[in-house]
């Protein structure tokens, strides 16, 4: 049975926070929606959606009345005053969606490793019971590059790195892995490493979108320079700095894995076959 206690999802229009809302949803456990922008979150009628933004304090209490659990997105600023909102309300356990990076070793990605740094201290710092889910690479990641939008309209992929690892993570499996420790009991004060089940190259990666959506496609490798220009209109530069640090590092180089989704929600995680499965439309004209 799930748990009767009321959960807010914090970052409930993010890919993770909505398949987080969904997933508890289905299990029927009490939630709430909280949103920066909650006009965008289109959602049944037994779901209330509120607005909540960790860098406006004014919204944070109204949020978390009467809520006993919170699935939180490590965002530094205004975490303080969430979790002292949090105190007030009586919250019992935090789960946070932290990073992985925080126990690797890529020294490029000190900006995202001091970002969940701080959100975890400040939460264990808090006294209120709490557990980290680290992923390291979400299978969504990809789209945030542009890969969708080079796919549908070229049929190729002008990216760095061909031969870099990731472990692909499906966001329905962080989100599961969520839903379970935010509904059982036991897992206070734990941290798990929430990872796909193979180490897979970016350029294995498309080929395994040409098999699931039928459509021959071709990597073009850039230089490093070339892609810092290519890329430029994606994501900040700080982010590009990290992350093109990560992929230089781990290009030939297999990621580590862990068996947490399986051991948490009692099946393997989804392949990336699966998770391209589930996105067909971002890679079709």
């Amino acid at each position: 049975m799930p748990s009767s206690e009321n959960i807010l999802v914090t970052g409930a229009t993010g890919q993770v926070g909505r398949a987080v809302l969904d997933e508890l949803r289905s299990i029927g456990a009490p939630v709430r929606a909280g949103a920066r922008t909650p006009g965008k979150l289109s959602v049944s009628g037994d779901v209330e959606v509120v607005p909540a933004d960790l860098t406006e304090p004014a919204t944070l209490s109204a949020a978390l009345e009467g809520v006993d659990k919170v699935f939180l997105y490590a965002v530094p600023q205004g975490v303080f005053d969430f979790l002292s909102a949090a105190q007030v309300a009586g919250v019992k356990h935090i789960v946070v969606l932290s990073s992985q990076t925080v126990v690797d070793n890529f020294p490029a990605q000190e900006p995202i490793v001091e970002m969940h740094r701080v959100v975890e201290k400040a939460v264990v710092d808090s006294a209120i019971p709490y557990t980290f889910l680290r992923p390291h690479n979400f299978a969504t990641n990809i789209l945030m590059w542009g890969w969708g939008e080079s796919i549908r309209e070229t049929g190729r992929l002008r990216f760095p790195y061909p031969d870099s690892h990731s472990d692909a993570v499906h966001e329905k499996d962080i989100a599961e892995v969520a839903a379970k420790v935010l509904t059982e009991p036991g897992h206070e004060g734990r941290s798990y490493f929430v990872s796909g089940p193979e180490s897979i190259t970016q350029r294995r990666q498309l080929e395994v979108i040409a098999e699931v959506t039928g459509r021959p496609l071709r990597f073009d490798e850039l230089t490093p320079e070339q892609a810092h220009t290519e890329l430029a209109p994606y994501v900040p530069e700080w982010v590009r700095a990290a992350v093109f640090g990560y992929w230089a590092a781990s290009n030939g180089v297999p990621t580590d894995l862990s068996d947490d989704v399986k051991k948490i929600t009692g099946h393997p995680a989804r392949s990336f076959a699966e998770w391209v499965a589930d996105h067909i439309e971002e890679f079709t004209p």
